[in-house]
């Protein structure tokens, strides 16, 4: 079951705290009973609902509550309001489901980073329906000074489905850098094959975001569906913000041209209105990319292909690096 009530302070949730002497990280940790996040969508160990450096908050609620009742999200007054699936904070993940074909209506699927779900009667996946959680696997965390880690094991005899799953948040020693690092194990008797991706929800100083605002990419960019010019465009390798978002202004845009080169993963978002910038870089190719932003949040979404066979492990590892801009760049 989810969030269901309106946010609440973060003290009321199981959370973490990390540190390097440059940044510092708070972490929310995965509970069936009493955590911050019980929604079906998304993996729940590693969500960072607070990251500072230098005075800059790169993390946080992009949602004022949370409601029931809502899909997604909607706008409310002046609030923003999202469903118990989507109201998460921080660099989260999402697995496509594995095994939603072969189950039958009233049979069991798997969201890698959730756990075994029940599938009701409907042809198609929705990501924004809560599910129900059959089981949640086995948790185990462990934590030092400037890095968490977080064990996900789980079996499913019904369905074959099976898997370890591993996810370590490090702070890298002396620099303002935050790497996580994955593993995936198929412990069941069919292959994995799905996608992942981090929807990086960067909520930057609790600011609405916008120009001058410019996220770049080491390819030239192509799409298909461009940005609403009025808000922001496209300049060869650069999405370019033109005001600051406001409202109900959404920038979205299904990015294209990268190469299957891991280079072509790195991502930087820069605000020199808040003098704050972020590196994302990736050592797995991207098998697509989009971008998502509204008022509140902006989100860059590296996608990866995952293909594991019975027995067989994955890695995949990203690197978040903070760092600030000079005054009037």
């Amino acid at each position: 079951m989810a969030v269901c009530m309106g946010l609440l302070p973060a003290a009321d949730f199981p959370d973490a705290e990390i540190a390097n002497g440059r940044i510092r990280a708070k972490i929310y940790l995965p509970d069936a009973q009493n955590g911050y996040y019980r929604g079906t969508r998304f993996d729940w160990s590693g969500v960072v609902y607070s990251l500072q450096y230098k005075g800059h908050n790169y993390y946080g609620p992009w949602v004022q509550r949370t409601d029931p009742k809502v899909r997604d999200f909607v706008y409310e007054g002046t609030e923003i309001v999202g469903g118990p699936c989507s109201s998460i904070t921080g660099p989260v993940d999402e697995f496509g489901q594995v095994g939603w074909e072969e189950a039958k209506p009233g049979g069991r699927f798997i969201k890698i980073g959730v756990g075994v779900l029940g599938r009701r009667d409907e042809d198609r996946y929705d990501n924004y329906r809560l599910y129900e959680i059959v089981d949640p696997g086995k948790w185990t965390i462990g934590k030092s000074r400037d890095s968490i880690d977080f064990t996900q094991e789980l079996t499913d005899s019904s369905s074959g489905y099976g898997y370890i799953y591993r996810k370590a948040l490090r702070l890298v020693k002396g620099k303002p850098e935050m790497v996580l690092e994955h593993s995936l194990k198929n412990t069941g008797t069919h292959p994995i094959r799905t996608t992942v991706y981090n929807h990086n929800f960067l909520v930057l100083d609790n600011q609405p975001l916008g120009a001058p605002l410019v996220i770049t990419v080491p390819f030239q960019i192509r799409t298909q569906r461009p940005p609403n010019k009025e808000l922001a465009e496209i300049r060869g390798n650069r999405i370019v913000y033109l005001k600051t978002l406001e409202g109900r202004d959404v920038v979205t845009t299904p990015l294209e041209g990268f190469s299957d080169s891991p280079n072509d993963s790195e991502i930087r978002i820069e605000s020199t209105k808040l003098g704050a910038g972020m590196k994302i870089s990736s050592d797995r190719p991207l098998a697509r990319e989009s971008l998502w932003s509204i008022r509140s949040v902006v989100a860059m979404e590296p996608f990866v292909a995952i293909a594991i066979e019975p027995g067989a492990e994955f890695r995949w590892k990203s690197t978040y690096s903070f760092y600030t801009l000079p005054a009037g760049r």
